[in-house]
């Protein structure tokens, strides 16, 4: 006899192979923007959320600024390169796990460019805006004449850092997909802040061991779906199994409803795929709630949100992007925030 658990996977699986031909759920309201959207939309443009979501939020992130670095660095990138670093004031940086490190070390006024789709303060406030992917060239990287590439991924930015340094130019690549500590440490170090970086990662390390302790002792590993709004050529997409907030809800003891039909990265998941998926808690980040449309366009993109227990409880959580979405100096926080949330839902 199959297990409820077994019954369960198998539509699940059969809808993720499907999506690509069925197609998703209506794909958001492209490219208003975000405060008029969510006005229009159902949520208030003050930020304000539906009756009944959550705002889910652990609080400050750790940050040690005020340290003197000490360059030039001497760094070895994740893509097997020796790299050697003597100026940090003008870094072009690959994605915002990477920003909201240099962030915690008091250096955001040092981001040079960052990429268009970034979600943090310092990322939108940079001099330049640049698109960071696959096919990125680097002679457009060099036209912005930054000091230092800080890239963020070996699949995106391997080429790209390899290409720098042959024509003198110093570039570091850390791997996104690495433990958020091991990730602020390297950063840090890149940036001549090896000390600071390692205090950082043991305060995100014992954040992440509280909030695994938490999600053990409760016994129970509640249902969890992260939707996007971006992730497969514009269409809305759930969390799979090698993303950051994969791994922090299986940390804060949830179970992810990606991982558990093992897709891949973000991933999108037809309608019968989300109701066969049976989500206990639905997750979004801010930056994406902004690019839904608010909570209208949410369950305009998956209407069968709704049919699900988390839909019928009208159990939103909503984060910040910095502590779900990628692993970085907040994925900490994020996790123990998490965690608790978990641990203090009504028993099934």
């Amino acid at each position: 006899m199959k297990s409820s658990t077994s019954l369960r996977l198998l539509p699940l699986a059969m809808a993720v192979a499907l999506a690509a031909c069925s197609g998703p759920a209506t794909p958001p309201a492209a490219d208003a923007p975000a405060a008029n959207a969510a006005s229009a939309t159902g949520t208030p443009a003050d930020g304000a959320l539906p009756a009944g979501w959550t705002r889910l939020d652990g609080g400050a992130l750790p940050s040690l600024v005020g340290q003197a670095a000490v360059l030039p660095a001497k760094v070895r990138s994740d893509d097997g390169a020796e790299v050697e670093v003597d100026d940090t004031r003008r870094i072009i940086v690959g994605g915002d796990d990477v920003i909201a490190v240099i962030d915690a070390l008091g250096l955001g006024k040092q981001v040079f460019a960052a990429p268009k789709n970034t979600t943090t303060a310092s990322g939108r406030a940079a001099p330049h805006q640049f698109l960071f992917n696959r096919t990125t060239g680097v002679e457009g990287v060099l036209s912005l004449q930054g000091s230092l590439f800080l890239g963020n991924s070996l699949r995106r930015h391997t080429e790209l850092a390899q290409k720098l340094r042959a024509v003198g130019e110093p570039a570091v690549v850390v791997d996104d997909l690495q433990p958020a500590p091991d990730k602020v440490r390297k950063i840090a170090a890149a940036l001549g802040l090896a000390d600071a970086g390692q205090t950082l990662a043991t305060q995100v390390q014992q954040q992440l061991d509280e909030a695994a302790a938490i999600g053990t002792a409760s016994g129970r590993r509640p249902r969890v779906i992260h939707v996007s709004a971006t992730g497969a050529g514009g269409a809305p997409t759930v969390a799979g199994t090698d993303s950051a907030s994969a791994k922090l809800i299986a940390l804060a003891g949830g179970l992810n409803i990606g991982t558990e039909a093992g897709v891949a990265n973000y991933s999108a998941l037809s309608n019968e795929g989300v109701v066969a998926a049976a989500p206990e808690v639905i997750l979004v980040t801010e930056h994406d709630l902004a690019l839904f449309g608010g909570a209208d366009g949410l369950w305009k993109a998956y209407p069968t949100l709704k049919q699900t227990p988390a839909g019928q409880a009208n159990r939103v959580w909503v984060m910040p992007d910095v502590q779900l979405k990628y692993a970085s100096v907040g994925s900490g926080v994020g996790a123990l925030a998490l965690a608790k949330a978990l641990a203090a839902l009504p028993k099934a």
